[in-house]
């Protein structure tokens, strides 16, 4: 009995061990990783003496028939070294999967931190607007002198700060300031080149809005 045991210990050892050799080979053809092979081998081994757990399940007796019938031990030895390569599943399936889980996790992360800026450059001027400063006048914005801009670009100064809506779009302004998006366009150019007016890119297209130094100067302007 004791002698049954050890033969069968022996053919799942070296079928565990040959297995693990070939899933090595397999693994390595397009470039070398010594690292592998220890994996590999522990894999095989592994998976050789899982044999009799299985054969157990499938309710087969071949392990007592190898007693009486010992070319049945090809059959094992087979059987084993079929599960040893059968390993190399354990060893690209698991890998794959996480890097796969992982570049979906890195896109969503990505995607998520998109939106956020987005959100975030959405909100930052309706909080600027909404909150109160420290003082009625910014010393870095220079002087109020509305009176420098032309009529094109008061009248559409006077446009951006009426109506129910804080981000404005270029149909919505030119519909409302009676003028082409031309002329439109240059006046937004010259109220961002004067920090009155900022432009914005949101999920929806290009929105313009008045900046806190733009309503100062609509006031002064009413």
């Amino acid at each position: 009995m004791a002698n049954h045991i050890f033969i069968l210990a022996a053919v799942m050892s070296i079928a565990g061990v040959f297995g693990g050799l070939i899933n090595y080979y397999q693994l390595t053809q397009e470039h070398e990783d010594d690292a592998a092979l220890p994996r590999c081998i522990v894999l095989g081994i592994g998976a050789a003496f899982l044999v009799p757990v299985i054969l157990f399940f499938v309710q087969s007796d071949l392990i007592t028939e190898i007693r009486d019938d010992p070319s049945r031990l090809l059959i094992y030895t087979g059987f084993c070294l079929i599960v040893a390569i059968a390993s190399r599943l354990v060893l690209t399936s698991t890998p794959k999967r996480i890097l796969r889980e992982a570049q979906v996790a890195r896109t969503q992360v990505e995607e998520m931190q998109h939106e956020l800026r987005i959100m975030q450059e959405e909100v930052l001027p309706l909080l600027d607007t909404e909150t109160e400063q420290e003082t009625d006048l910014d010393d870095n914005a220079g002087p109020m002198e509305p009176e420098e801009l032309d009529i094109a670009a008061s009248k559409v100064l006077r446009t951006l700060g009426v109506g129910r809506h804080i981000y404005r779009s270029m149909a919505g302004v030119c519909r409302e300031a009676g003028a082409d998006e031309a002329t439109i366009q240059k006046s937004l150019n010259v109220l961002v080149n004067r920090q009155l007016a900022g432009k914005l890119n949101t999920r929806k297209g290009v929105r313009w809005y008045l900046t806190e130094r733009g309503r100062r100067a609509l006031d002064i302007m009413v």
